[in-house]
């Protein structure tokens, strides 16, 4: 038969497990159940008191009936009963504490103490302790250190549920930011825009007092604080690290991390020994730093430093974190980089297609002057006219004739400008050329809200062209398939062969081409938009017939344009 107190101790057990149902709030809790094992053993006071990983001590968590500064002295482990007991994992009761050297006196009025160790079941880990007082010699007995033995283990189990709850919760958060930086960093390719994005949503995610982002230059080994973000105001004013300022990094605390390629923490940069490291931004309220290597294909393109207002471990959960924001940072780093070749490239690309239209439209002309001109020189020749020595005319003959050749030789020297060399062309492999082209017009494409499909050929194909041409009639066909989608929609690229010549088709989702100029899109002046110069097709089929290929329109509705490429197999 249960006895009365038996009953009471079953409530509170059961008022305490009960406690995880009522609240999610890992603050509150604490509270809650000291209130109730407080009230259980009519005590005069009571704390809980947890382990801090960073300092070692113990800090009280929450109080009742001592003094409000008793939380703000923290205890060493061994330190007064409550050290006693987390330092070895044992409860004690002291029935007059008065005759017992460990206790630290907190509340004069104190006569009687017990306290039992929070132990992690799993691990054994001491977590903390919760003791009660009194105010009467031998309030407690050994009875009742059992009882709070058992009240401890089942407040301990609460309270690392609401813990791994909150931890839960805190990592979908930041599983969820993480995400929305994720995004938000592709699409940053501003690089000083980046940079400041990456420290300050770091920060934020992080929970710390400072980032700060460091770029690193392998080749002239050098670091240079890129980004910063911080409540401070002054970073600099005993020659700490400047923007734009580039370091030794042999003489940098991040340079540990980017030699190693590994995280690398530093418990208090405060000490002298490294408080003049200039590196470091010149705040006072730092303490510990994290510094993250941020790293692609085992290149360190920089480093990501967190710094925290207090002297803080970093656990593996914070290490983990600040290893995915440093991929992300690099990887964000890397792509603004390709981002700004590519815009390079394509700039040049321009520049190329310019004087290519340029030159294929002199040699047209020239083509087209050259054929009056034979027939005028050959009609000049057959004149048969022959002056005397001293008839003036013949110098205007003479001179004539000259003038006749010079023109020949003007239009010979431009028709052969034209041509692309044979010395330029080389090997391709045709699925390499199409990626390239692709990697190139990428940013454009997403910019109109059109998708490339590109199916690569189960074989190698190569061909033996001039790799620069090949690509503008790419870049060309793509350019005309995007400008039908005004709205967007979708260009498919798919290689085929018959074993000697290899075919491209390049199929769009556009609105086609118009029936009045089907059969002359590849008339020079020829175009059907406005502000096209008509040359684009043009210049296509003269590249690709002196290659030895061909480009024909395969097909063309209201629903889709297919046009085709046609090139001989490179020679083995």
């Amino acid at each position: 038969m249960p006895t009365a107190n038996d009953l009471r101790a079953l409530t509170a057990l059961y008022n305490i497990s009960s406690i995880l149902g009522k609240t999610v709030d890992a603050g509150a809790a604490p509270r809650s159940i000291l209130t109730e094992i407080v009230a259980f053993f009519g005590a005069s006071s009571g704390s809980i008191a947890l382990l801090n990983p960073d300092s070692g001590h113990l800090e009280i968590e929450v109080q009742q009936g001592l003094p409000d500064d008793s939380d703000e002295v923290p205890l060493r482990l061994g330190q007064g009963i409550t050290g006693w007991v987390a330092f070895h994992g044992k409860p004690q009761l002291v029935p007059n504490v008065a005759t017992d050297p460990r206790y630290v006196r907190v509340r004069a009025s104190v006569r009687c103490e017990m306290a039992a160790p929070m132990i992690e079941e799993e691990s054994g880990q001491i977590l903390g302790v919760i003791n009660v007082d009194s105010d009467i010699l031998a309030a407690f007995t050994p009875a009742d250190l059992d009882q709070l033995v058992r009240l401890t283990a089942e407040a301990t189990a609460v309270m690392q549920r609401l813990w791994q709850l909150n931890q839960l919760k805190g990592k979908a958060r930041q599983l969820e930011a993480l995400i929305t930086i994720g995004q938000s960093l592709v699409t940053k390719l501003e690089q000083q825009e980046l940079f400041d994005t990456v420290a300050r949503e770091t920060r934020n995610i992080t929970q710390t007092r400072t980032c700060a982002l460091y770029l690193h230059d392998a080749a002239r080994k050098t670091v240079r604080l890129a980004a910063l973000s911080s409540p401070a105001t002054a970073f600099t004013p005993h020659g700490g690290p400047k923007h734009s300022e580039d370091l030794p990094v042999d003489s940098c605390l991040v340079g540990a991390a980017l030699a190693t390629r590994k995280q690398v923490e530093f418990a208090n940069i405060q000490s002298p020994d490294i408080l003049d490291v200039i590196d470091l931004p010149r705040d006072a309220e730092l303490r510990s730093v994290l510094v993250t290597p941020m790293l692609v294909e085992g290149d360190a393109l920089g480093a990501l430093a967190i710094f925290t207002e207090h002297v803080h471990r970093f656990n593996n959960d914070e290490r983990r974190l600040a290893a995915a924001l440093a991929s992300l940072a690099a990887v964000a780093l890397q792509n603004a980089r390709l981002y700004s070749r590519v815009f390079r490239s394509e700039e040049s690309l321009r520049k190329n297609e310019q004087l290519t239209t340029l030159g294929l439209l002199a040699a047209e002309i020239a083509h087209e002057i050259r054929n009056p001109l034979t027939v005028i020189k050959l009609l000049f020749g057959a004149l048969g006219l022959e002056f005397a020595e001293d008839d003036p005319r013949r110098t205007d003959e003479r001179l004539i004739r000259e003038k006749l050749d010079q023109l020949e030789a003007i239009v010979t020297r431009v028709l052969n400008f034209a041509k692309a060399p044979s010395s330029l062309h080389s090997r391709w492999s045709m699925a390499d050329i199409v990626s390239d082209t692709l990697m190139l017009i990428r940013l454009k494409v997403v910019q109109s809200k059109v998708h490339l499909h590109f199916e690569p050929p189960t074989r190698s194909l190569v061909v033996d062209v001039h790799k620069g041409q090949l690509q503008q009639v790419l870049l060309n066909l793509l350019l005309n398939s995007t400008q039908a989608m005004p709205g967007g929609g979708t260009i498919s690229l798919r290689c085929n062969d018959d074993g000697a010549h290899l075919f491209l088709d390049v199929t769009d989702t556009g609105t086609g081409i118009p029936d009045e100029i089907r059969d002359h899109i590849f008339d020079s002046f020829l175009s059907g938009r406005s502000g096209g110069t008509g040359l684009g097709l043009a210049i296509a089929k003269r590249i690709m017939l002196s290659h030895g290929g061909n480009i024909e329109l395969v097909a063309t509705s209201p629903t889709g344009t297919t046009m085709r490429l046609t090139l001989p197999f490179a020679k083995s």
